[in-house]
């Protein structure tokens, strides 16, 4: 085992582990860890906090994803919070990502451990590589490009208990 917590296996996939079920796999807490950097003004920032997947009150039967901490942004630190509704998606094993008020965001397949993701926004347009390297760790990288932004957010959670 490295020191990421992979295995000869992970390897063998290439480094990311296969999770047959993307909604049993995020449940739970997660300590999140943000870099947000904007590739026009070469401004960084830079978001520490926490997501908890916990079932849906609706019984939808998927995850509600509630992220809160601080994010620091040109020397001033602010609280902040995200949150998403990850529903069962039309594949067994994958999810259908909404916004809070169940607008659609992205589909989220991780049955080879690594997807590529997009979602248009206005003008811009996002851009979503989730990675999973072990059962505690995943990455998600999203790129943002358009008349509005020039960014690259680089998120990684790591299983907290």
């Amino acid at each position: 085992m490295d020191i990421r917590g992979a295995t000869a296996a992970d390897e063998v996939n290439g480094g990311h582990l296969p999770v047959p079920d993307v909604l049993a796999h995020l449940a739970g807490r997660w300590r999140v860890t943000r870099e947000v950097r904007d590739l026009a003004s070469g401004d960084t920032g830079r978001f520490e906090g926490s997501t908890v997947f916990a079932p849906l009150p609706d019984g939808e039967g998927g995850l509600l994803h509630e992220e809160s901490g601080d994010f620091t942004w040109q020397g001033v630190t602010r609280p902040a919070t995200r949150t998403l509704r990850f529903l069962p998606g039309r594949v067994p094993g994958t999810a259908d990502v909404r916004f809070a008020d169940g607008r659609p965001f992205h589909e989220l397949d991780l049955r080879t451990g690594q997807y590529i993701a997009g979602h248009p926004c206005s003008a811009d347009f996002y851009r979503g590589e989730f990675t999973v390297t072990d059962a505690g760790h995943w990455r998600s990288v999203w790129r943002v490009g358009g008349p509005a932004k020039d960014l690259v957010l680089t998120t990684d959670y790591v299983r907290e208990g």
